[in-house]
């Protein structure tokens, strides 16, 4: 498997992240914007993840509840703040477990050669204290299954 790349620097806010899919651009935005995908991808793979709300436009709310396989519950939202479909998505990330954490998250898709897209998310962080302890939380890990998993839907669909 193709695995992202993380750059973190350190004293900063953001955290970027890069991974290039074997896919054009639309059908990935395709994928990560419809509710009934979301479910087959987002999270790691022992866990459940339902889409209790995704409205995919300026102004709309998304929110996932993750369950694992012993029944706890860990959910996530956020507003949408831009969409401008293929190429980019702009938004807040909350986990619930930690409320006045936000976080502002930048998706693009680049279309290169031969239908390959990179998608890069920088994410910002309201202090470097939230960042570095979203490192340390695992994330990495949690988004390099995430992509793993949205690579084999992309080869599905």
């Amino acid at each position: 498997m193709k695995t992202a790349n993380l750059i973190a620097e350190p004293g900063q806010h953001e955290i970027i992240m890069t991974r290039v899919f074997h896919a054009p651009r639309e059908l990935i935005f395709r994928v990560i914007t419809d509710p009934k995908l979301i479910p087959q991808w987002w999270g790691p793979r022992n866990y459940t993840t339902i889409v209790e709300k995704m409205d995919v436009q300026a102004g709309g709310l998304w929110r996932y509840i993750q369950r694992d396989q012993q029944g706890n519950e860990f959910t996530f939202g956020g507003v949408y703040h831009s969409v401008t479909p293929p190429e980019r998505v702009i938004d807040t990330f909350e986990f619930e477990g930690m409320p006045g954490h936000v976080i502002l998250e930048t998706m693009t898709l680049e279309a290169q050669a031969e239908d390959t897209t990179k998608l890069t998310v920088s994410s910002v962080f309201q202090s470097i204290a939230d960042r570095d302890g979203m490192l340390s939380s695992g994330m990495e890990q949690g988004a390099q299954e995430s992509y793993d998993r949205l690579d084999e839907l992309l080869k599905a669909l």
